[in-house]
């Protein structure tokens, strides 16, 4: 069972969110916060597994928050607005629920949680590997034998050296279980093995005969490696 904790400045919100949490088994809430502070305080000391964050809080905003937590929990951000949806996935977010949610849709961000951390959690035993879900199997890869991923839409494409795999992932969950700074993210579609680019041009880096595409934002990632 994941063990999570709520922020929200609204008491209501903390609630609707420990009841559903209740419904569905999965998730425990160990302790809900209306002050951010003292949520960050907990979240640095017990290191929760999960976050439901809300965004627009008058002290800090959730995602301000999140960028302030060296090694973030999984976060699922709460919120009525939907402005910020691109920006919470570029930190990672394992989902995004607006309010009001539904008891599905909240099971359904708790079940994405929840495969992520089985993916985390299986490759931490041997750190040479992961697994990676295709279909109705969990198929053991060496980190080595990854050239790159790729995604499209809700699934992504692992590309080997000898084979390619296809999982039911995002790029975000993708990011998440490929180790820095081994693996580097360089567009919204890509991943990379930095050890297996053979050439970095100014706006495509290339695995062998592959060229890949390096977003606007994500140009700085790229530099680091030339460094």
């Amino acid at each position: 069972m994941l063990k999570a904790i709520a922020i929200d400045d609204e008491p209501i919100a903390l609630e609707v969110i420990k009841n559903l949490a209740e419904e569905v088994g999965m998730v425990s809430i160990e302790a809900c916060f209306t002050n951010a502070f003292r949520a960050l305080e907990y979240v640095q000391k017990h290191k929760p597994d999960l976050l439901f964050l809300d965004i627009k809080m008058p002290s800090i905003s959730g995602i301000d928050l999140l960028k302030s937590i060296p090694d973030p929990p999984m976060v699922i951000f709460t919120t009525a607005y939907s402005e910020h949806a691109v920006q919470s996935f570029e930190l990672n977010a394992v989902d995004y629920l607006l309010k009001p949610f539904s008891l599905p849709r909240f099971l359904k961000a708790c079940n994405r949680a929840h495969e992520l951390y089985e993916l985390k959690s299986r490759g931490e035993g041997r750190a040479d590997t992961i697994f990676i879900k295709s279909g109705y199997e969990q198929i053991r890869v060496a980190l080595n034998d990854i050239l790159y991923a790729e995604g499209t839409g809700n699934y992504v494409q692992f590309a080997l050296t000898k084979q390619n795999i296809t999982s039911r992932l995002t790029m975000n969950d993708a990011e998440a279980v490929l180790p820095k700074p081994a693996f580097l993210r360089v567009h919204r579609s890509y991943i990379v093995a930095v050890k297996h680019i053979t050439k970095i041009e100014k706006r495509t880096v290339w695995i062998g005969a592959k060229e890949i595409p390096v977003g606007d934002g994500y140009r700085e990632n790229i530099e680091k490696v030339v460094k």
